[in-house]
């Protein structure tokens, strides 16, 4: 959990060229933990869907996928992606006891 929220705030400042502000939360809930790091910067939409500046012209590495597949290894669900009003959005939900398989 904790790596997803370093590499959540890692991404965010590395890639949200003009972020004032990155938000962190996380949850438990019903057995499932939540967690929810945004950031308010201009996303990709202001670049006319380009990298932001300073990325080395690159649209990503391996973050997302890399913490996708760990989400969904643990049996959990993740999104990515331009958060409502500006912005970029991470989400996650992850079981807390997996079920036997």
């Amino acid at each position: 959990m904790l790596r997803l929220v370093q590499e959540s705030v890692t991404n965010a400042r590395r890639h949200a060229a003009g972020a004032r502000e990155i938000a962190a939360t996380v949850r438990t809930d019903a057995g499932t933990v939540r967690i929810e790091v945004r950031d308010d910067g201009p996303g990709a939409a202001a670049n006319g869907g380009r990298p932001a500046a300073g990325t080395g012209g690159r649209a990503g590495g391996f973050g997302l996928v890399g913490m996708r597949e760990r989400v969904h290894l643990l049996g959990g669900r993740f999104t990515a992606g331009p958060a409502t009003g500006g912005g970029w959005r991470v989400t996650a939900e992850l079981p807390l006891h997996r079920p036997d398989t």
